[in-house]
């Protein structure tokens, strides 16, 4: 059955009189859940309707959902949220940075607050804070797809194309707004997009749909309505309440009126749009059960975890982001938990920190292919991970002043559920002298599986199968100043192999005589360790972090 929602405009702290019309209209229209815009609270809340509401004797007739808007959520609700309590009876809490699915199966994108230009980048840390950065905003984009965006400001260019919008002079005034915001619902293209308006005033725009994509016409078109409520018993009586049936079906033809997306930027010559085939692909390899009858049972199998309970996905709220290094376009980098190297492993060769590190995509999937993003985003993608690699390369070998190399590498597999690269320091005589290349080699062997063979590719799209990849790198000094060391060594496997995850990890641990700290769990570390690692490793990084150029 559809779920029937209903929308409230910022309630502004009015919580009697918006929830006590829900409860009047419930009755009548049974609605699934409720979703309350903009600001719940009012920044002079009345203390006796708050009270009332956290202790229960406010009647909320059914499931409500909300974000922080543009002003901090009241001391005591914050308290609640902090220590995981229960708000009111059927009131909820999205989180500022969230990926929610609803009982109903209705998936959820939240982002609150407004922009904080001063927050150059990285994640917000305060899920209740009325603030967010490029970063969140970012993050939210490997969520794939949503059935509702809810923000607390508009996006950039939002009236464009809009008669609606130039019959009420809609512009960049009207409301706070943000490139990043139409970026995330681009990316995403929610069914609808659901914000607060600042003023007295309702602004429901044409629904609107990307531009045309070749061969996409069978997965129908992905129609956006942008609708920003007026405040809860507005002067101006300007709409505040909206419901609506959110209808799943393929729209094959826009209805009249609609528009061509307002975020539409002509193609340059040279580029070349690709049908995003995320959507339908994602999970379709997955069936860790029964490997050897993958074919003929993939639907039977429940999807992995999506981006909202993905360990690697920004927009998981439990995310420990103080391990969050640098954010980009594509992708971001992180530390690792339980690193394999110690804080102290490379002070003799230049590094206060374990300069073990996670390279990630933003976008939640399970391999580096066309077939998981699209063409144009997993090149994006790749190009801004071997960034990463390179920068990191380059600083631990100038912070070594060349004792260092670094080891990176790449487990893919179609069970996967969102593809990494994991990249750490080893000496760079260990490179030089073959010795990082003979550990692979010879415990793949020892483990049965398989032999690696030299090969220099791109994406996961060049190499059919399940594979393993590592990258072995050094600058060793020569004659002529120095020169690169190292190659790109490719292992594939069958699904008949039962590949160990850990198989790299115990390769470097050999290695660097690290064996007592081989299982990660058992070398994590306490926040304020990995904290104080984050810290000292972004001073090292910040000549090199390209992230930070814009």
């Amino acid at each position: 059955m559809a779920a029937k929602i209903f929308v409230f405009g910022s309630i502004n702290g009015q919580l009697a009189s918006a929830f006590g019309k829900l409860l009047a209209l419930h009755k009548k229209n049974a609605f699934s859940f409720a979703i309350a815009t903009g600001n719940l609270f009012s920044e002079a809340q009345d203390d006796d309707q708050l009270t009332n509401l956290l202790e229960g004797r406010i009647e909320i007739p059914c499931p409500i959902y909300f974000t922080v808007g543009t002003i901090p959520l009241p001391p005591r609700v914050v308290e609640r949220i902090e220590k995981d309590e229960e708000i009111a009876p059927n009131l909820h809490y999205l989180g500022k940075r969230s990926v929610t699915k609803t009982s109903e199966g209705v998936r959820i994108v939240a982002l609150g607050g407004v922009l904080d230009f001063n927050i150059v980048a990285g994640l917000s840390k305060e899920q209740h804070d009325p603030i967010h950065t490029e970063g969140d905003a970012k993050s939210l984009r490997g969520a794939n797809n949503a059935d509702i965006l809810l923000t607390a400001m508009w996006p950039a260019d939002i009236w464009k194309n809009s008669a609606k919008a130039k019959e009420m002079q809609i512009s960049a005034e009207s409301a706070p707004s943000s490139q990043s915001i139409a970026d995330l619902c681009e990316a995403l293209k929610p069914r609808y997009h659901l914000c607060m308006s600042p003023d007295n005033f309702c602004f429901e725009r044409e629904p609107f749909f990307p531009e045309a994509v070749e061969g996409d016409k069978d997965k129908g078109i992905a129609l956006t309505r942008f609708i920003s409520l007026g405040p809860w018993a507005n002067p101006a009586k300007a709409k505040s309440m909206y419901a609506f049936t959110l209808n799943r079906d393929a729209v094959i033809t826009p209805q009249a009126g609609s528009t061509l997306t307002p975020f539409f930027k002509p193609a340059g010559p040279n580029k070349k749009r690709t049908v995003d085939q995320a959507e339908f692909s994602r999970f379709s390899h997955h069936d860790q059960d029964h490997p050897r009858r993958r074919k003929h049972h993939r639907r039977e199998r429940s999807p992995p975890p999506g981006p909202d309970r993905c360990f690697f996905c920004l927009s998981n709220p439990s995310l420990p982001t103080h391990m969050v290094c640098s954010v980009g376009e594509d992708a971001y980098l992180a530390t690792a938990k339980g690193p394999l190297p110690a804080a102290d492993t490379f002070k003799d060769r230049g590094l206060d920190f374990p300069g073990h590190f996670i390279i990630t995509p933003l976008t939640h999937a399970p391999s580096l292919s066309a077939a998981a993003m699209s063409e144009e985003e997993v090149g994006k993608t790749f190009a801004e991970m071997k960034r990463f690699r390179d920068a990191l390369q380059g600083m631990v070998a100038g912070a070594s002043k060349r004792k260092l190399g670094a080891v990176t590498w790449e487990i893919n597999r179609a069970r996967n559920i969102h593809v990494h690269w994991q990249i750490m320091p080893v000496p760079a005589e260990m490179v030089s002298k073959g010795l990082v290349e003979a550990g692979f080699r010879v415990l793949a062997e020892d483990m049965k599986l398989g032999k690696f063979v030299a090969k220099e590719f791109g994406t996961a799209d060049e190499v059919p199968g399940d594979y393993f990849r590592v990258w072995i790198w050094a600058e060793v000094d020569d004659e002529d100043g120095g020169r690169v060391v190292g190659k790109s060594l490719l292992l594939r496997f069958d699904e008949g192999v039962r590949f160990d995850l850990q198989y790299p990890r115990k390769v470097m641990a050999k290695l660097l005589g690290l064996e007592e700290r081989m299982v990660w769990q058992d070398v994590v570390q306490t926040e304020q360790e990995e904290t104080a690692d984050v810290a000292a490793f972004r001073k090292a990084f910040k000549e090199w972090d390209f992230t930070l150029a814009a």
